[in-house]
């Protein structure tokens, strides 16, 4: 069975190195496997004790492969490991740059919430700004092992992600 001695670390309960940018397909068959192993099904002859071990794993590995899978709950996840709270609630200080860019965005929405070919190129336009933080984040972490600037950049990347629903339900109005 899985080894819940690994269940404090995620990425050791997967088999997988710490590292921002990880093989999303590794992580997928990693996951299926141990959901295999751990399926109630497997367990339903075992004692009591197997049986809420199984589902505490099952659980456990719900828990990881979601966090591990969301490239915003993984950095957040890796800060967490290296001693860095992101302070999600209370520290929403950003740089003046991307507030500025950020206040384009949502100007653009607004101005033009009825065209949907320029909500397209907004979308490019914002889909281009999450994969820059992302590779930015990938840096601060896996090079440089800067923690606190990677939490700087996810708290950045959840305004974009929180920008870029707004978006798509714009778009999704007008089709």
């Amino acid at each position: 069975m899985v080894n819940p001695s690994a269940s404090d670390d995620y990425f050791c309960f997967f088999g997988l190195k710490e590292q921002f940018k990880i093989d999303l397909s590794a992580l997928d068959q990693a996951y299926l496997s141990i959901q295999k192993e751990v399926h109630p099904d497997r367990h339903a002859r075992g004692s009591d004790s197997e049986q809420r071990l199984a589902m505490q794993m099952a659980t456990l590995a719900n828990t990881a492969y979601q966090t591990l899978k969301n490239p915003v709950q993984r950095g957040l996840y890796i800060c967490q490991i290296h001693g860095v709270d992101a302070q999600l609630e209370t520290n929403t200080a950003m740089p003046a740059a991307f507030l500025m860019r950020q206040m384009d965005w949502r100007e653009s929405l607004d101005e033009k919430a009825e065209d949907l070919e320029a909500l397209e190129v907004l979308t490019e336009e914002v889909n281009k700004s999450k994969e820059e933080v992302i590779s930015e984040i990938a840096l601060a972490i896996d090079s440089a092992h800067q923690y606190e600037r990677a939490a700087e950049l996810l708290r950045g990347l959840l305004f974009i992600d929180k920008f870029a629903v707004e978006l798509d339900d714009a778009i999704a109005a007008l089709v």
